[in-house]
């Protein structure tokens, strides 16, 4: 019998792990929920793990991000119109835009026909469908709202991928001028200056020390350069492999969180994610402690969700979410007063998206200006490079003016 790997919730809202027997995945999952538990993942436990991590690392193997949402508010507009979901399925995969949404769509529709719920079949594919949107369907479908849960997931994604999409897209033009400085520095340390050593040779004159120490570095870029790119390529995909593990991801999402000019603005950004993330699942009816679970996983920083940890076994005891997120002091105080008020008016879930619309905006606010700092700061910078590698030549022409008058 093949044996199937499985993360679940309990009871508690603690995350389970571990390895069961079975025919297939929809037993593994069905028999967690007659135990009382929420199902987040199984898959086959015989997979080789260097074929895993190949696949994590270089394969995308599930449906792009844009894709998720569309299929999801397609799927909620059929839903919300009377149609079955089965029919729903049918008219995505006669719609599907490329083959691998048409793959998906296809095992997803033969996975329902063959009498498993939706949230199952989204579990066995974890590349497309996140813990988060299985454990929003679930909630949906034992609690017979699936068109409204799905309406809301789309809300969901729609705004996550708007809000990555503008700080993406405002970064853009700061990169590709902080490429063209680059460029244009070593264009002229390699290309330019090189065309005036010859004169400067013959003239035997003393050259002024910019000059010459221009003329250095115009040397070292030419011979070393390479070498220098090379290393610090493999810096970075040794520093991109060390944020992996735990412990250095923790200490550089702390920093990041805590930086002067970019920490309040990843505030922002980590408390938009996670209140509008909470709001979802409260307002579908997942419990605060089961909700907080999820969140933890898909809030992206490490440091945020082992203050979100704390905050629910806190909660769990019944001291509120509100205080011991405001006590780990790497939320935005407006984020703690709104869900204190939440709490108050038991109206946590709808204030939560509340406070998401507020930080969503205040995080527009800051990427724009930030960018409106940013660029000004690298043409000055790229300026006064160029201007200083000018200014070395002409000092260089001045003193051989000076020889040959004399």
């Amino acid at each position: 019998m093949p044996s199937f790997r499985y993360t679940a919730l309990d009871s508690a809202g603690r995350t389970v792990r571990g390895i069961a027997e079975g025919e297939s995945q929809a037993e593994i999952i069905a028999r967690l929920q007659r135990q009382g538990s929420i199902p987040l993942r199984a898959e086959a436990a015989g997979s080789v793990w260097w074929r895993r991590l190949l696949e994590k690392e270089w394969g995308r193997r599930g449906m792009s991000r844009q894709d998720v949402a569309d299929f999801t508010r397609e799927l909620a507009v059929m839903l919300g119109a009377g149609q079955d979901l089965d029919r729903s399925l049918r008219f995505l995969v006669e719609t599907s835009p490329n083959k691998r949404v048409l793959t998906t769509v296809e095992a997803l529709r033969r996975s329902v026909r063959d009498g498993g719920s939706l949230a199952a079949a989204l579990s066995e594919n974890p590349a497309s469908f996140p813990r988060l949107y299985v454990g929003l369907i679930r909630a949906g479908e034992a609690g017979g709202t699936l068109a409204p849960t799905l309406d809301h997931l789309a809300v969901l994604l729609e705004r996550e991928r708007g809000l990555a999409s503008t700080v993406k897209s405002a970064m853009i033009y700061p990169a590709l001028l902080m490429v063209a400085a680059i460029g244009s520095i070593i264009l002229l340390l390699t290309q330019v200056l090189p065309e005036f050593v010859p004169l400067f040779q013959q003239s035997g004159a003393t050259l002024p020390g910019p000059t010459r120490a221009l003329l250095a570095l115009g040397d070292f870029v030419s011979d070393d350069g390479a070498a220098v790119a090379l290393i610090l390529l493999v810096g970075l995909l040794v520093a991109s492999q060390a944020l992996k593990r735990p412990g250095p991801r923790l200490r550089a999402d702390t920093l990041l969180l805590r930086a002067p000019v970019i920490g309040g603005l990843q505030r922002e950004l980590v408390a938009a994610r996670f209140t509008r993330t909470l709001g979802t699942l409260l307002i579908n009816g997942v419990p605060l402690i089961a909700a907080l679970a999820i969140v933890q996983e898909a809030i992206g920083n490490q440091a945020a969700a082992g203050a979100v940890a704390r905050a629910a076994v806190m909660a769990k005891g019944g001291a509120g979410l509100a205080r011991p997120l405001e006590e780990s002091g790497l939320f935005p105080a407006r984020t703690t007063h709104l869900l204190r008020l939440g709490e108050e008016t038991a109206q946590l879930g709808p204030m939560s998206l509340r406070a998401a619309e507020i930080h969503e905006e205040r995080t527009r606010l800051g990427v724009q200006r930030l960018l409106a700092l940013l660029v000004p700061a690298i043409t000055v910078v790229m300026g006064a490079a160029i201007a200083g590698i000018i200014a070395a030549l002409l000092l260089a022409m001045l003193s051989l003016n000076d020889l040959a008058a004399s």
